[in-house]
């Protein structure tokens, strides 16, 4: 009878413990999801159309000017929140391909950007992401200089295994100043890993995770400009870079 009910113990512990385990990782994987003004951006409208399929999430100009644009979504942000800023970049003539990654984790699919440049092989493409996507968006780059015109890092910097200090690719990092999620030891680091003409530009009073439009994210500073003030300035500054992209070549 003693050794039924210390099987019954043990197994209930067991159990209690897959339970926890489950709700840790049901926690740690749930992700940002876009807000309202990011479900707005998904709609075909204004000479932007969009369209969906289970690999990434396309924005085309009705009349395409130049370099499109790849990108890698943060940790556990849906690519959907980024629907603002791809519009705004489309709208100016440049097509713009969200990649969805498994789990919302860019570590895990590191190389999607390989099947949107097959899908559009007359398309010239600059690849970058946000935080955690900047840094998978580089080791690709790294590995694929040839296919690439540049790579952009927004609240993001390059590894050892992303370094792409000895390739001609354009470099742009724009982070924001009350940005509290970067580690800036790490960032600061990370400029190592980058060429001597990288463009660095600071967005003033913009945060983390006003790169996207997904809400407050945990640890991060409080911005002293809106959203889409932070989106329309980081879309500025990529615009005026991948508009310089031929003469710095």
């Amino acid at each position: 009878m003693r050794r039924r009910n210390t099987k019954r113990y043990v197994l209930i512990g067991i159990v209690l413990i897959l339970l926890v385990a489950g709700l840790f990782i049901w926690k740690y994987l749930t992700p940002y999801k876009p807000a309202e003004r990011a479900e707005s951006a998904l709609v075909s409208a204004g000479g932007v159309t969009v369209e969906q399929n289970d690999n990434w999430i396309s924005f085309e100009p009705s009349v395409v000017l130049g370099t499109g644009v790849i990108f890698y979504p943060g940790a556990l942000v849906e690519a959907e929140a980024y629907a603002p800023l791809a519009r705004k970049i489309a709208a100016a003539g440049h097509p713009f391909y969200i990649a969805r990654m498994p789990l919302n984790l860019a570590v895990i699919k590191g190389d999607a950007a390989e099947e949107i440049i097959r899908v559009h092989p007359k398309q010239s493409f600059v690849l970058g992401g946000h935080s955690l996507g900047g840094v998978m968006a580089s080791r690709f780059a790294a590995d694929h200089a040839d296919q690439l015109e540049g790579v952009f890092f927004l609240a993001s910097y390059p590894d050892e295994k992303g370094s792409l200090k000895d390739t001609t690719l354009s470099v742009l990092s724009v982070l924001g100043t009350e940005d509290k999620v970067v580690d800036q030891e790490s960032y600061n680091e990370g400029r190592a890993y980058l060429p001597g003409n990288t463009v660095y530009t600071p967005v003033n009073g913009g945060n983390h995770a006003q790169f996207g439009s997904y809400g407050p994210q945990k640890g991060d500073g409080t911005a002293t400009i809106t959203e889409e003030e932070q989106q329309t300035r980081t879309a500025r500054a990529m615009l005026d870079w991948i508009g310089n992209l031929r003469q710095s070549k």
